[in-house]
């Protein structure tokens, strides 16, 4: 097959399956299907494949069976599991086995799959375009090191550079980045707080690369991705035979990082057990590798990030009071898109160039009416959603221009939303559900059931609005538990996108 998108490779057994697949993928990437390993293995000798993704349960040879296969015949392919079951013994199998990219776990929601997916097709053209270099690289050492320090300079020059978070003078962002300036200077923890897609990560490597650390690692982990097992084994290293498929000892990210920064994204999402391990980290500026029997030191500055409320987790007792003042020292608020739409115009013109150049087509821009949408929407998804639509709108748009007409359903039926005497707007969206037109309070008619149902719908509804529909701070005002508050949004149809 011939075409300008990365190839996928889809093996499962079930024609369903892969047909959902197929329509999470489609758009971004040339998609092939199998239905057993077998198949898969046919096509790869036949096609040139970026990415597998491969379910775990297959009748004849198992997901992480074919993935080993693949990795032995065609190790620059990077490979990705879907499983429903999540046993450190067999997660562990795979990556031993099979070398996996990552870990889908089942039930999978499309955005997080095509994600997913874009990043492994990018590390494998990362990873080619390495391979050449270093066959240029072999000229000699002195050629080696002047090559190294000039990416070395490349990057730092991409990371310092204003243009990495893109804002106007006068936008939210930009009290920001001036904060982050500051403290980048100094050796302390830093917690980065804000919704997903905001650009926590990028803010991240903006504050490593303006610190004296910039010329040592920089490392990332998402917490929230493996069971807590894994993660200190990923962080902290293990010995050889430490636990089931341990069979060599494992450098941690933490040496990895040692001189320079890590960042652990998603930390509210770590069990308790293991924030007792970092916190002990954090105090003793040493860890000790799963099955090790002396501590090791390290030097490295730790930046941290979550979309949760971290410290009404601290309250409800899911998060160690004493690691949450560990980590913000200082602590910097990223704030969601819809409240800095002056940044939208710069934002997507900014995206849409390197879209097009990504893709190889010439957009001059957009008309203003889509421009005009653009900035109207509330983007749930933050810059992210906004980087995806613009992609959609240029593989869709064949004019100079990229009109209304290309903006995805999602976008268009919340732009004809009712205004919010009609429709309420909570979090920037319209509450979903038939209960929405009972928020503007009771009707006086009914039963005294329904009368207090519709007053208690009231109730959550202007407590939604107040707190921008951060559950937490919703349940807390309510006297619910959020188990509690979540059951009653579900009840009366008001279970909307928002914060936790």
């Amino acid at each position: 097959m011939t075409s300008g998108r990365p190839t996928v490779l889809l093996v499962d057994d079930e024609t369903r399956v892969l047909e959902s697949l197929t329509r999470a993928l489609d758009e971004d990437f040339q998609v092939i299907t199998a239905e057993s390993a077998e198949q898969g293995l046919d096509v790869l000798a036949a096609e040139f494949v970026q990415v597998v993704l491969c379910d775990q349960r297959m009748p004849g040879m198992s997901g992480v069976e074919f993935l080993s296969r693949v990795r032995e015949g065609w190790p620059e392919v990077v490979r990705i599991i879907i499983s429903g079951y999540s046993d450190p013994d067999d997660m562990l199998e795979a990556i031993n086995r099979a070398g996996i990219y990552q870990f889908i776990h089942k039930p999978w929601r499309p955005e997080n799959l095509l994600l997913t997916v874009q990043r492994a097709a990018e590390m494998q053209q990362l990873q080619s375009e390495n391979e050449l270099l270093n066959l240029e690289l072999r000229a000699g050492v002195s050629e080696l090191r002047r090559q190294v320090a000039g990416k070395r300079e490349r990057v730092q020059r991409r990371e310092l550079s204003d243009d990495r978070i893109l804002r106007c003078a006068d936008s939210p962002m930009a009290g920001v980045c001036q904060l982050a300036d500051k403290v980048a200077q100094y050796d302390i923890p830093v917690l980065i707080t804000g919704e997903t897609g905001t650009g926590k990560e990028l803010m991240a490597r903006g504050i490593h690369y303006k610190s004296p650390r910039r010329d040592k690692p920089f490392v990332v982990e998402n917490c929230a991705a493996l069971p807590e097992e894994l993660l200190e084994s990923e962080l902290f290293g293990h010995k050889r035979g430490a636990f089931t498929g341990a069979y060599q000892d494992r450098v941690g990210l933490f040496q990895q990082a040692d001189g320079g920064t890590i960042f652990l994204d998603e930390i509210g999402e770590t069990s308790p057990g293991f924030q007792v391990k970092l916190l002990r980290v954090l105090q003793e500026g040493e860890v000790r590798p799963v099955g090790g029997a002396s501590p090791i030191r390290t030097d490295v500055r730790v930046l941290s990030a979550t979309n949760r409320n971290l410290w009404c987790t601290v309250q409800q007792g899911s998060f160690r009071e004493d690691l949450y003042y560990r980590l913000s020292a200082f602590a910097l608020h990223m704030p969601p898109l819809r409240d800095r739409r002056e940044d939208i115009p710069l934002l997507a013109n900014h995206l849409l160039q390197e879209i097009a150049a990504t893709m190889g087509e010439w957009v001059e821009g957009f008309t203003d009416e889509a421009m005009a949408c653009l900035v109207r929407y509330h983007w749930p998804g933050n810059v992210r959603q906004l980087q995806n639509e613009i992609m959609r709108m240029v593989a869709l748009g064949d004019g100079e221009r990229l009109g209304v007409e290309l903006l995805s359903d999602v976008v268009q039926v919340a732009l004809e939303t009712p205004p919010r005497d009609e429709a309420p707007i909570l979090n920037g969206a319209a509450v979903p559900g038939e209960r929405a037109m009972t928020l503007q309070g009771a009707t006086g008619r009914g039963t005294l059931k329904e009368r207090l149902t519709e007053l208690e719908v009231d109730m959550i509804g202007q407590a939604l609005r107040r707190h921008r529909w951060n559950k937490s701070r919703v349940a807390e005002e309510l006297g619910l538990s959020r188990v509690g508050l979540r059951n009653k949004l579900k009840r009366y149809g008001l279970d909307g996108e928002g914060t936790s």
